[in-house]
């Protein structure tokens, strides 16, 4: 890998504003700046300037097609393909493609979920391009990160209202610094790295896995008898073919101008990590959305598959996504960078005070923003955040809150320095606070780490909810002094009304949510019972009255989210009913009728056949238990599909009637598992999954 070849070819797939600069005149580059900066609309002949520059750079690099690229509410993105190309009426061709073009597209809406936004015959959707996040060319075709919106305005995607989300943080934090004395903020936005956490297998195992396959995740399959208790694979020497897959993952993101910075294994065995620097909001968000892909186009090259879901694999980690979240002005202030005096440091006192009363006030968003079927089994589960949402800040804020709130004031104390207790290693120094890992939204030195987004999550999603939580928040505290009251009254009122969502200690201990109930924080174990925020008042009014969501809108969230967890969890009934029935069934009733000879023929010999035959009955008797669980969880699916209840009632009939039978019968499948002779189990194990690279 020549380090001055990547330096050269960084971003080289990617329209930056420098490729822009390059080659559209200065007049337009001006005036396409001017519009940004003061939130105009394009004129279509910068507009049509910008794309004929577009197009020939994306033709130069080897594209014949362009696309409108967005992210619907499935979660992933979509895109249309159209060539460049136009018929002359001469028998020829020429190449077109206009400013309208780029700015406007039009696919088809009625396939896409719309959650009662949209009837199936009201097809007409509107695409139109997000000219803050840069284009890309990818196999053969220019990638336009665009807004999807319907024929009547509605949000149809997940981009437009994170869009809106970043205007209304915009707003609410120059106004707020306006109040507190600092008029040189005229603009602010929110800055964002994300950790990607995934599994590699191999692709020989990973094709004979059907549940891997159609649900990404293992419904069946006990665990080898290594895991990751030693503690061996974290931070590891890296396998040959996983570096392998890692080196060109890199390179191919640095051609994107995605800046992958931090690779590395993570706990579980085939468990693994990359990390990339800070980036605006949506170009981090159509980032990861970008690499999530290229995740799972270089591992096939690499006779790899790449695992994406939250918990691919029972009785080790599953895999999350860190949303390390900041807030930075033009003038370059990070608003949550505490500085050597936070006890004087009033922006950051002020974002701090808006943050704990989020936190608190919205908790219930926040958890609905990372609630989906994959993450059920991750929240709460000794490995990831609990679902309790709580957030840490660490001894020297915690120090420095209960200042503020009893009118202390603190004397500050020069930084500890870190002794190793090795003479030839100098001491450096020591940052003010230990990390909090089992904590859902943490400090972690000048940014919050929300660390309970889901590995195959968009974040768009939750960063939305950030943005309009900290948005509302910090309008009310302008209010607040609007109306007269002091700084330091409203900042020490947000903190001390709100203190009870700050815990510093161990998440994933009874203890804490036996205390998180005594102080009235929810706890919404499952995705069913998460959603139902999205219709209480006070979260339909925040979104309205910040223009981020209407009420119609976030009815259909609603809508499409419990839909989203229904047909997921029916994909993984389905599969386990038709693994179990043709696949694991017959498998232990071979190996149980050639075990039964061997014990006849073992008899015949005169030999004590007891002991065979209880092992014969144990065996018979999990197999029954596993075909009567197979008849339950059959019967319920049934059920559940005939059933007309509202969405609502529906999602918690399949969560508590066949989620719960799933489960069962995984367990009983597991036990049986074990004492199979392994030549006789259909499908690759776990030892094979995880250990098999």
């Amino acid at each position: 890998m020549d380090m001055n070849k990547i330096i050269e070819t960084y971003g080289c797939k990617t329209f930056t504003d420098d490729t822009m600069k390059a080659r559209i005149p200065k007049s337009t580059y001006k005036a396409f700046h001017e519009a940004l900066q003061n939130g105009e609309a394009l004129s279509r002949e910068t507009a049509t300037v910008i794309a004929n520059a577009m197009k020939i750079w994306a033709m130069e690099n080897g594209a014949t097609h362009f696309t409108h690229w967005f992210m619907p509410m499935t979660g992933l993105t979509a895109e249309k393909h159209d060539s460049f190309l136009e018929p002359d009426g001469q028998g020829h061709a020429i190449t077109e493609f206009s400013g309208k073009t780029l700015r406007k597209g039009e696919p088809d809406a009625s396939s896409f979920p719309s959650g009662g936004l949209r009837a199936t015959f009201e097809a007409r959707g509107y695409t139109a391009w997000d000219c803050t996040s840069p284009a890309f060319v990818k196999e053969g075709s220019l990638y336009i990160p665009t807004l999807f919106c319907s024929y009547t305005g509605e949000a149809l995607d997940k981009k437009t209202p994170l869009l809106r989300s970043m205007d209304a943080l915009n707003s609410a934090v120059v106004r707020l610094m306006h109040l507190i004395g600092h008029t040189e903020v005229t603009s602010a936005y929110a800055s964002v790295g994300a950790e990607q956490e995934y599994f590699l297998v191999d692709d020989r195992y990973f094709q004979e896995r059907m549940d891997l396959k159609l649900t990404g995740r293992t419904l069946f399959g006990a665990m080898a008898p290594k895991g990751q208790e030693l503690e061996d694979h974290y931070f590891g020497s890296l396998k040959r073919k996983v570096a392998a897959f890692m080196r060109e993952l890199d390179e191919e993101l640095w051609k994107y101008g995605i800046p992958s910075k931090t690779k590395h294994n993570e706990a579980a065995p085939a468990q693994h990590e990359v990390a990339c620097v800070y980036t605006r909001m949506n170009i981090t968000t159509d980032n990861n959305h970008l690499l999530m892909i290229l995740m799972q186009d270089v591992a096939k090259k690499h006779g790899l598959r790449c695992l994406l879901h939250e918990k691919p694999f029972e009785g080790i980690n599953g895999s999350g996504k860190h949303d390390n979240f900041s807030i930075i002005t033009n003038t370059g202030m990070n608003l949550f960078n505490p500085g050597a005096n936070p006890e004087e440091n009033i922006p950051f006192l002020a974002a701090l005070a808006c943050t704990i009363k989020g936190v608190d006030e919205y908790a219930d968003l926040l958890r609905m923003s990372i609630a989906t079927a994959g993450n059920d089994h991750r929240l709460g589960a000794n490995e990831a955040p609990p679902a309790i949402i709580s957030m840490f800040l660490g001894d020297e804020l915690d120090e420095l809150i209960e200042n503020i709130i009893t009118g202390k004031v603190k004397t500050h104390a020069q930084g500890a320095r870190f002794q190793t207790g090795v003479s030839v290693v100098p001491t450096f120094s020591k940052d003010t606070t230990d990390r909090n890992r089992t904590s859902p939204f943490a400090f972690t030195g000048n940014k919050f780490e929300f660390r309970a987004v889901g590995s195959s999550q968009s974040i768009a999603g939750p960063n939305t909810v950030l943005n309009s939580m900290l948005a509302d928040e910090m309008n009310k505290m302008s209010d607040a002094i609007e109306s007269g009251k002091e700084l330091m009254d409203v900042i020490r009122d947000f903190i001390k009304d709100h203190q009870r969502i700050i815990f510093n200690g161990d998440g994933y201990s009874a203890e804490w949510e036996a205390e998180a109930a005594r102080r009235g924080l929810l706890n919404n174990k499952n995705t069913v019972s998460a959603l139902e925020c999205l219709r209480a008042p006070k979260n339909l009014e925040m979104f309205d009255r910040l223009g981020v969501y209407t009420n119609v809108e976030l009815a259909s969230r609603y809508e499409i989210l419990l839909d989203n967890y229904i047909k997921t969890i029916q994909l993984e009934a389905l599969t386990a009913i038709k693994m179990a029935k043709t696949q694991i069934y017959p498998a232990i009733v071979s190996y149980l009728g050639d075990f039964s000879a061997d014990i006849l023929a073992t008899k015949e010999l005169g030999l004590d056949t007891s002991f065979l035959v209880e092992d014969a009955k144990k065996m018979t008797a999990l197999l029954s238990q596993m075909k009567d669980e197979l008849t339950i969880l059959e019967n319920n699916v049934s059920k559940c599909q005939e059933s007309q209840s509202a969405v609502g009632e529906l999602a918690a009939l399949w969560r508590d009637d066949v989620f719960v039978n799933m489960e069962l019968l995984r367990k009983t499948v597991d036990q049986i598992e074990v004492i199979v002779d392994e030549k006789y189990w259909p499908m690759p194990t776990y030892m094979e999954l995880l250990f098999g690279i």
